[in-house]
């Protein structure tokens, strides 16, 4: 019964849709986090004196608001993820299940 189950999910159109979906905004989220935290990363290698520009008459460096921008990057594409399974790739989920399950 479970292999039967199992099988009837996998050979769905919806699930092979759900994949596809899934599978490619992933990617490209995933790509987009690569850039911006190797190209940080890429920065503090090899220009350290553009992180190290004085902003103001403070202490605070041009590094600082570019390394929280990265973290708040990866808050915000964390939540484009998380909208987009709790709507598209959820009311797919639902649809597969009600029709495998009839």
């Amino acid at each position: 019964m479970e292999m039967d189950l199992a099988h009837r999910i996998a050979s769905h159109p919806k699930y092979l849709e759900l994949k596809a979906k899934r599978s490619s905004f992933g990617w490209w989220l995933t790509a987009l986090m690569m850039i911006v935290y190797y190209g940080f990363i890429l920065l503090v290698a090899f220009n350290k004196e553009f992180l190290t520009q004085r902003l103001g008459d403070g202490v605070m460096t041009i590094g600082m608001p570019i390394g929280l921008g990265v973290i708040l990057f990866t808050i915000v594409i964390t939540g484009i993820y998380v909208r987009r399974a709790n709507s598209e790739f959820d009311d797919l989920t639902e649809e597969i299940k009600k029709a495998v399950t009839k």
